[in-house]
């Protein structure tokens, strides 16, 4: 794991077709600006677990169905 500390309107490149640019914020949020090729998924944690839920709901209703 990696941990910065970055001025606003600095950017971090993951190889060479990636470039996170950091665009500043307050105690509670940052902004972020992602430039990545089309291919390469892009998700908040917050919505991969919200998916997650929901697909483990649905794999419990559907096992409570086939009892």
């Amino acid at each position: 794991m990696l941990m910065l500390t970055v001025p606003k309107e600095e950017y971090l490149m993951i190889g060479k077709n990636i470039k996170i640019t950091f665009l500043g914020g307050n105690d509670r949020q940052f902004r972020v600006m992602i430039d990545a090729p089309k291919d390469v998924n892009i998700a908040r944690g917050k919505a991969i677990k919200k998916r997650a839920a929901k697909r483990m709901a649905k794999q419990g209703e559907e096992n409570r169905q086939e009892v």
